[in-house]
């Protein structure tokens, strides 16, 4: 190639920051000179990444909360993709956000730009009329899932399936007593993960549901721990409001917290049972090869305008990559702390259900495993122009 190569990437969540510091590593093997440059987050920046604006901006779930911050959204993908056609890229990666990054792909792509778009939009979730919006934004779609490919196809649209990363990441077997000893936990108790979602949007809806949950489990076991692993400093003060809002009630309870940045592998791995908000987490949970209770909370509106769009009677990715309710789900109204508490006690004490769970959660970990970063590079690698 004659000149360096210069890759746009916009990711706007944690999951997203995961998938493309992958992608960048793979990218890097073969492109050790690129450069990397447009929205990401601290694990792209390890890979050398230059962001132009925080990730955290983006990182926002649902119609009312996404209306309350739409103009400086909308600000940055005007600013964004005046910069970027200033001064063309030879690639544009839009990492997950597809309300984001799909309307600024299809402008980019209309001015000739190659554009990707990296994790399949839910098409066979919800919001089906999305496809044909997908064919207008990107020349190829890299998917996670072995159900979305055929969808695609059908459409016309390219696709690579490429597996998820996470899956080549998480060892098929996580030893329980191994991460406790390494996290210093005890090594004879309850625990609880608890995963209250990685976007501010989602502690502002379930951190106190979260809390009231672990007090409840407590009140029935009081030397159980939970463990909280938190993505940004943001999200961890909103869990820690809604702890001290809990102060006076149960100080003794609350010592039973252990919150932490990251590490939401080890605290799922050091638990009995997790309490999952759903999204990423639920996977990754599955891959852990823990048993779960799935839950999610919305602006009352944005409930209703999503629930009545939904085409699949799940919301957690075991249940949808299995086709079968696997592990429960409960949410919003009948999300209650009772409820979720009764729901997560029987997942951990019932031995019978979780060897079932095992050996469901291992078939689907093999079809997951693809070496996706490798796969992704490759498809990256195919579609960028020469030069």
């Amino acid at each position: 190639m004659s000149r360096l190569a210069r890759i746009a990437l916009v990711a706007g969540e944690a999951s997203g920051d995961l998938l493309a510091s992958h992608l960048i590593a793979a990218l890097k093997t073969r492109l050790p000179d690129a450069r990397y440059f447009g929205i990401g987050g601290p694990r792209m920046l390890e890979q050398g990444f230059e962001t132009w604006w925080p990730m955290e901006k983006l990182a926002v779930m649902g119609y009312v909360e996404v209306l309350r911050r739409f103009r400086e959204i909308i600000g940055i993908r005007r600013q964004l993709k005046r910069r970027l056609l200033q001064d063309l890229p030879d690639l544009f990666i839009g990492v997950d956000a597809p309300d984001f990054n799909l309307s600024l792909e299809a402008d980019l792509k209309a001015k000739g730009m190659t554009t990707l778009h990296y994790v399949s939009p839910s098409i066979w979730a919800w919001r089906a009329g999305r496809i044909r919006k997908i064919a207008r934004a990107a020349n190829r779609v890299l998917a996670l899932f072995p159900m979305e490919p055929p969808l695609y196809q059908a459409a016309g649209i390219p696709v690579t399936y490429v597996g998820h990363p996470l899956a080549d990441r998480i060892p098929m077997v996580t030893d329980k007593e191994a991460v406790r000893r390494r996290l210093g936990l005890p090594r004879d108790i309850p625990i609880f993960a608890l995963l209250p979602g990685s976007r501010q949007s989602e502690l502002e809806y379930m951190a106190d549901t979260f809390v009231e949950t672990a007090l409840h489990l407590w009140s029935r076991q009081n030397h159980a721990q939970f463990v909280v692993p938190l993505a940004t400093r943001e999200t961890r003060l909103l869990f820690e409001a809604a702890m001290f809002r809990r102060q006076n009630r149960f100080p003794t309870a609350l010592r039973a917290f252990r919150l932490m940045f990251g590490h939401a592998q080890d605290a799922i791995g050091a638990a009995d049972a997790a309490l999952v908000a759903s999204g990423t987490a639920t996977l990754e949970t599955m891959l852990v090869k823990r048993p779960m209770v799935i839950t999610y909370k919305l602006a009352p509106l944005t409930w209703k305008l999503m629930k009545h769009r939904a085409r699949l009677p799940y919301v957690g990715l075991p249940n949808i990559l299995s086709g079968q309710a696997l592990v429960p789900e409960i949410l919003q109204d009948d999300a209650t702390p009772e409820r979720l508490a009764e729901a997560l006690w029987r997942e951990m004490t019932d031995t019978e259900r979780q060897d079932r769970l095992t050996g469901e959660f291992t078939r689907l970990h093999i079809a997951l495993r693809q070496n996706t970063a490798e796969k992704a590079a490759a498809a990256v690698l195919a579609c960028l122009p020469s030069r």
